[in-house]
C-alpha cells in the first residue's frame, strides 16, 4: 500500500475504531427518505461476538441506521442508501447480494413482539424450511429443541409446542421471536428495542439471554434506556440528529464521553 493509500486508509477510520476482530464496518453511510436526509455520514465499526448499543433521542437515526445493516430500508419505496457497509469484507449493497440470505445471515428482532399465527413449533420451522436447512423432521425437530434452549424458552414450552405462539406471554413472545431468529443461524442479530413492550422481568430475562448470544453471535441493539445499553453491550453509539456523534467502549462513554452532546444525552439534559 503506498503512502498515499495508506494514509487516506487512516483518515477514513471511524473514531473509537477498536482492534477486535470486525464484522460489519460502514463508512460514509447516508439515508434519504424523499427529501429528508435522515442519516447522514456515518461511519462505524461493529466488533464480532459483542453488543453494540445505538442510544440517542427519538428521531435520530439509530433505527434508522440499524435497518441499513440487513436492507430492511429497501422495502421504503422512498429510501436511499449511500456509502458502504460491508459484512466480512463483502459490500451487502452490492447489486449482486440475494438480498434474502443477507437476511438469514443477519436476522432481526422487532420492538413489538410477532409470532406468525402459527404454533410454536412451526414458528421456529419456518426460516430453516425455506432455507432449505432441514432435510426430515427429525432435524426439524432438533432446530427446534436448540433455538428454543438458546432462547431460555425450552423449558417453559417443551410440552406445549403445538399450541399458538400468540398465546405466550409477552415476554416468551420476544424469546420464541429470538429463537425463529437464530434458528436460520445468522451471524448477526439487530434488535430493535426488545424490550420496550416488556415489563421489568421480562426485560432482565432478555436481557440475560443477549449476554449468553454474544458468545455466538454479534449482536446490535437500539434502545432508549441508557441503563440497559450500559448493562447489556461493550460498546456504545450515540446518535444525534442523524449523525453518529460518538462510538465507544460504553463504560467510556457512560463515564467519561468525548463530546459535550453526549455528555448532555446521558445526564439528561436532553432527549
Amino acid at each position: 500500500m503506498n503512502t498515499m493509500v495508506a494514509n487516506k486508509a487512516k483518515a477514513a477510520q471511524p473514531q473509537g475504531a477498536g482492534p477486535a476482530a470486525l464484522k460489519v464496518v460502514a463508512r460514509d453511510v447516508n439515508v434519504h427518505y424523499g427529501q429528508k436526509h435522515a442519516l447522514k455520514g456515518v461511519s462505524i465499526d461493529i466488533p464480532d461476538r459483542s453488543v453494540t448499543a445505538f442510544i440517542g433521542p427519538s428521531g435520530c437515526g439509530k433505527s434508522t441506521f440499524l435497518r441499513c445493516i440487513n436492507r430492511m430500508n429497501d422495502t421504503i419505496a422512498n429510501a436511499r442508501v449511500d456509502g458502504s457497509i460491508k459484512l466480512d469484507g463483502a459490500d451487502i449493497y452490492d447489486p449482486a447480494v440475494d438480498v434474502v440470505q443477507l437476511r438469514a445471515r443477519v436476522g432481526m428482532v422487532f420492538q413489538k413482539p410477532n409470532p406468525f399465527p402459527k404454533s410454536i413449533y412451526e414458528n421456529v420451522v419456518y426460516g430453516p424450511r425455506i432455507h432449505g436447512l432441514a432435510e426430515s423432521r427429525a432435524d426439524l425437530d432438533a432446530i427446534v429443541e436448540k433455538s428454543l434452549r438458546g432462547a431460555g424458552l425450552w423449558d417453559e414450552v417443551k410440552d406445549r409446542l403445538r399450541e399458538p405462539g400468540t398465546g405466550l406471554s409477552g415476554g416468551q413472545q420476544q424469546r420464541l421471536c429470538i429463537a425463529r431468529t437464530i434458528a436460520v443461524e445468522p451471524e448477526v442479530i439487530l434488535m430493535d428495542e426488545p424490550c420496550s413492550a416488556l415489563d421489568p422481568i421480562a426485560t432482565a430475562v432478555i436481557e440475560e439471554l443477549i449476554e449468553e448470544l454474544r458468545k455466538d453471535f454479534t449482536i446490535v441493539i437500539v434502545t432508549h434506556n441508557m441503563q440497559q445499553a450500559a448493562r447489556v453491550s461493550q460498546r456504545t453509539a450515540f446518535f444525534h440528529l442523524g449523525l453518529l456523534v460518538e462510538v465507544d467502549d460504553t463504560e467510556k462513554i457512560f463515564t467519561n464521553p468525548q463530546d459535550a452532546r453526549t455528555q448532555g444525552y446521558i445526564t439528561g439534559r436532553y432527549g
